[in-house]
């Protein structure tokens, strides 16, 4: 894939100077921004982690720090396919599709990420490892619909008495069904796209109808959104502003309406729920029975 090509169809020659690769360059450098990672789990399913450290090293490659143990950090090493998005605080994206090449443990980068304030006087913390990526693709800036974001959650509210009916076994608390169901809360959505690299959708409103069943809201991003296949693995990532989260995955069980317009709904039945928040990630369900422990 050619650099125009990589870049939104900016020129070879100007893309490293070019004002659009400036700006998403300054965008990716800010701390106080949210980084989505969508990476393939064991099997080929998808999976969505918070990577506030995502950079960008220059308009070609990215960069992350690790300062915590997670599945999207072996993901990589699996498969190094791998979707982006990057949100900052005025509510713009940037998503893309990259590439994992390898981690350093010194160098430039890494000492450039542990002298960051937040890392560099961090007594319990630091960052241990930097990942690198090349960018395959990365689309336009885009910003966020807040009006349909908020037209979604109320469709999705209004739906969940008639998706509660034979929505099975409780799947998540009642803590984590909260959090999916506040109006503040950011639904990240991902799944495998044709090209087998993670795509990742932000703010897609949803809801949780009790059970294992969550009800998405196709009032954002719809075009993108109808090409989830019916019976497709589906991971939803759910994040608000004090950044509590939880990722849950399950089978997309096909859109009701249009996604294009605008105002379809779907549903998912979630079949497995990761706790996505440090310092212990990890699957939370189905519950993983205890064991004695015999030796030392």
């Amino acid at each position: 894939m050619s650099r125009s090509q990589r870049h939104g169809g900016f020129s070879p020659g100007a893309c490293r100077a070019c004002c659009a690769c400036r700006a998403r360059i300054r965008a990716f450098g800010v701390d106080s921004k949210l980084g989505i990672l969508a990476t393939k789990d064991v099997g080929d399913l998808p999976h969505l982690s918070l990577i506030t450290t995502i950079q960008a090293k220059d308009p070609e490659h990215l960069t992350w720090g690790q300062f915590c143990e997670g599945y999207c950090k072996e993901n990589v090493r699996r498969d190094p396919r791998v979707g982006f998005l990057v949100m900052t605080m005025d509510k713009e994206d940037w998503r893309g599709k990259a590439r994992w090449t390898h981690g350093t443990r010194e160098g430039e980068d890494f000492e450039a990420y542990n002298r960051k304030p937040l890392f560099r006087y961090n007594s319990y913390f630091g960052i241990h490892t930097v990942h690198h990526a090349e960018v395959i693709q990365i689309g336009p800036r885009e910003r966020l619909s807040v009006p349909r974001i908020a037209a979604g959650a109320i469709l999705a509210a209004a739906a969940r008495p008639a998706a509660r009916i034979g929505a099975g076994e409780r799947a998540l608390t009642a803590w984590a069904e909260s959090l999916v169901n506040r109006m503040s809360c950011l639904k990240f959505v991902s799944w495998i796209g044709d090209d087998g690299y993670p795509v990742v959708v932000p703010a897609v409103p949803g809801a949780v109808a009790g059970g294992r069943r969550m009800i998405l809201a196709a009032t954002v991003h719809g075009r993108e959104l109808a090409c989830i296949p019916r019976g497709a693995s589906v991971a939803v990532l759910a994040l608000d502003l004090n950044m509590e989260s939880v990722l849950a995955r399950g089978r997309f069980d096909g859109w009701r309406g249009v996604p294009a317009m605008g105002a379809a709904l779907g549903t998912l039945t979630i079949d497995w729920v990761y706790n996505s928040m440090p310092p212990r990630q990890g699957p939370i369900w189905p519950l993983v029975p205890l064991r004695a422990v015999t030796e030392f």
